[in-house]
């Protein structure tokens, strides 16, 4: 097979992008059990955030991540205050109604506030890559996946090593168990939805040196997202993981050995949603989901 060890190494640093884009949305869906339509748009802001820090302070992306990623759960906690929990014991078709609503609203507030037109953060990395042998690699993307790396990670050490984590797991678990322990539900699942909504900022902003940013990006992103945590098993984090990794390189395979793939790889977030629903609604480790 040509061109292997560089379509292995592509796949690979697209995948941790991947696993972090998704992550915060199957953390919300696993432990609020709300199915949040507004994750891309955190994404989209996220990005912004990024290209204003740069553009106005002159911050690096990588310097204003922390900064975008608590501003992005400050936004995300006041969401979920004010619509969110309002709607938790409503059908789950109201809560998409409202989730989509949102992220309506905050894509025509930046394509007001900023216009369509696309731009771009091009820090001293941005366009540097080295060589190994005769595999091509993107500095950007590897700085992207390391970040993308520490951020998960830092998750699952949360979820496993903290009081808050495990509390957070235990709701998920077991919702009714959790509250006879004395777990404040409602401050943990705002402050869930917070870290959902800062794991999204934290991927716009890698993307933000990786591609083109525009108010439209954060839809793009969600289908890719929702397609991910259907094919992994909604709810379920590793289940996420795997499924970020599976897109990736089902994405970099057509692109590189499929004729006119280049074009065609954006669909395949498509077809791997429309089969795993026929196959194995379940996704690969995924859970019941009550109606």
């Amino acid at each position: 097979m040509d061109f292997f060890g560089q379509f292995f190494v592509d796949a690979m640093l697209l995948g941790g992008i991947y696993t972090l884009m998704v992550i915060g949305l199957s953390l919300s869906f696993g432990i609020i059990r709300i199915i949040n339509f507004a994750h891309g748009e955190a994404i989209m802001l996220g990005a912004y955030g990024s290209y204003w820090a740069l553009t106005i302070l002159g911050l690096d992306p990588l310097v204003a991540l922390p900064l975008i990623m608590v501003a992005g759960m400050i936004v995300g906690m006041a969401i979920y205050k004010i619509s969110i929990k309002r709607v938790l014991t409503a059908p789950h078709i109201n809560q998409i109604l409202l989730t989509f609503g949102i992220g309506l609203i905050l894509q025509n507030l930046a394509l007001i506030s900023w216009s369509a037109d696309e731009r771009s953060v091009n820090p001293p990395y941005a366009f540097d890559s080295m060589m190994i042998g005769d595999i091509s690699i993107s500095t950007a993307r590897v700085i992207a996946f390391a970040v993308a790396t520490i951020l998960v990670v830092g998750l699952f050490l949360w979820l496993r090593r903290t009081e808050l984590g495990r509390a957070s797991r235990a709701l998920a678990e077991n919702g009714d168990a959790a509250i006879l322990m004395g777990i404040n539900v409602t401050q943990m699942y705002g402050i869930v939805f917070g870290i959902s909504a800062a794991l999204g900022a934290a991927t716009g902003v890698l993307l933000s040196f990786i591609g083109a940013i525009s108010p439209f990006m954060g839809f793009h992103m969600l289908v890719k997202g929702f397609a991910i945590i259907i094919l992994g098993g909604l709810g379920s984090i590793v289940g996420s993981v795997v499924g970020a990794f599976v897109l990736a390189f089902a994405e970099t395979w057509v692109a590189y050995y499929v004729p006119g793939g280049a074009g065609w790889s954006e669909g395949v977030a498509f077809a791997l949603l429309f089969l795993i629903l026929i196959i194995r609604p379940r996704g690969l480790l995924g859970q019941a989901v009550e109606e």
